[in-house]
């Protein structure tokens, strides 16, 4: 499977953000646990703090030939319609993953505009979300 996994704002400073809610492994840590943990999957990764970026790059991801999508978007996901628009337009399966569980958090974590485009969540479990979300687009992809 071809998978283009996306993070958004602050994710870049894993390893330094509150540990004790988001853990002590940096982003490349995440990256290479998930290149060792699905070795049949090829990925590719990106992270941007710009959500326009991020848009640009879904854009992108239309004319290229990725099976599936999975998306970190940080705190975006809390109100980027824009965001929730471009991920509408690519019609592979698409996860939104976070470390936390969002919906037990402070209360502008629990909404989520991007629930709705994405065909499931995974959170709060770390690195498991990841490999839980992974899973099922592997599942879903198999022909």
């Amino acid at each position: 499977m071809n998978l283009i996994v996306i993070h958004g704002p602050n994710l870049n400073m894993l390893g330094r953000r509150n540990k004790e809610i988001y853990g002590s492994f940096t982003l490349e840590e995440l990256y290479e646990e998930l290149s060792e943990h699905f070795p049949t999957v090829d990925f590719t990764f990106f992270q941007s703090n710009y959500e326009g970026e991020l848009i640009d790059i879904i854009h992108h991801a239309l004319d290229d030939d990725y099976q599936a999508l999975l998306i970190n978007p940080g705190a975006l996901t809390h109100y980027s319609y824009a965001l929730r628009d471009a991920l509408e337009l690519l019609k592979v399966p698409k996860v939104e993953v976070h470390l936390t569980n969002i919906m037990e958090r402070e209360a502008f974590r629990k909404v989520d505009v991007l629930d709705g485009v994405v065909e499931r969540r995974f959170m709060g479990k770390k690195i498991d979300s990841y490999i839980e979300a992974i899973t099922f687009l592997l599942d879903k992809t198999v022909v």
